[in-house]
């Protein structure tokens, strides 16, 4: 049985890496669900199961992202003080969440993933529209950004921190909506911006599900709600598929993307909240 385990974990690492690189998530759409599957499998509680998969889940995304951003600033679309802006901001939003999340019950937790996933996805798919006066794709350096994006980024950071803290999505699910329909961003560009901006709101996530569940799990080699054997099955696949995820996403077109985007979306946030 262990070993069914750690092949599903290896390939759900697999497929969260790979779907990072490729859309600007952190993955945690992938993981969350399928790591949850699988501690309440071992016998472990469900409301700690779904904690514990949220911590760890946050715990993977971090160097996943950093492997896709690292690719993507190669191509040199991410606008960097936006990322910082809205990431620092969602850090501290991460941090409440997450702590927020500990008093939660498991049902709760999961409605509010699944409804989250199917409003960003409905989001994004009403909102396809042609943009007038797009941010240059490439090359266009974070000191061309007008003031108010960077407030009104900073602004949208913390309530995006908070969800990701209760979630354990990264959130790249909320922030490429963000980029795209809000600050206009070309589909790449809010890609790779997503992508450097979830490495600071996962931190924000682990240092509260670490902090919230010191001896709260009964799986060994556990820190707070964080399991290390779970965590390094996922991403020890998922950080070097984050590489082919990005090489593939200037493969395509931003359109294809989008409707990529859109349907993972759709798909994950109705098996959420019980619809298959």
């Amino acid at each position: 049985m262990l070993h069914n385990y750690f092949i599903i974990l290896l390939a759900t690492g697999a497929g969260a890496g790979f779907a990072s690189g490729l859309l600007g998530i952190g993955g945690g759409f992938i993981v969350v669900p399928i790591s949850y599957w699988v501690i309440c499998a071992m016998g472990v509680p469900q409301a700690i199961a779904i904690r514990t998969a949220f911590g760890t889940s946050l715990l993977v995304i971090l160097p996943t992202v950093i492997s896709g951003a690292w690719r993507h600033n190669k191509e040199k679309v991410i606008q960097w003080k936006v990322a910082l802006a809205l990431g620092s901001f969602g850090l501290a939003g991460a941090f409440g969440g997450s702590t927020l999340a500990a008093y939660l019950s498991a049902d709760v937790l999961k409605l509010i993933l699944g409804g989250l996933f199917f409003v960003a996805a409905l989001w994004m798919a009403l909102g396809q529209r042609k943009v007038t006066k797009p941010v240059q794709n490439r090359g266009a350096g974070a000191g061309s950004l007008p003031k108010k994006t960077l407030w009104l980024s900073a602004i949208c950071g913390f309530p995006i921190g908070v969800l990701v803290g209760l979630t354990g999505i990264g959130g790249g699910a909320l922030i490429v909506p963000v980029l795209v329909l809000i600050f206009c961003f070309p589909m790449h560009m809010a890609i790779g911006t997503s992508l450097a901006a979830v490495m600071f709101t996962s931190l924000g996530g682990i240092i509260g599900y670490i902090t919230n569940g010191i001896g709260a799990s009964p799986l060994p080699y556990s820190v707070g709600y964080i399991n290390l054997p779970i965590w390094l099955c996922l991403a020890s696949t998922s950080i070097p598929l984050a590489q082919l995820g990005a090489r593939v996403a200037y493969a395509l077109p931003a359109k294809r993307l989008q409707y990529i985007f859109i349907a993972f979306m759709v798909y994950v946030g109705l098996r959420m909240v019980g619809v298959f």
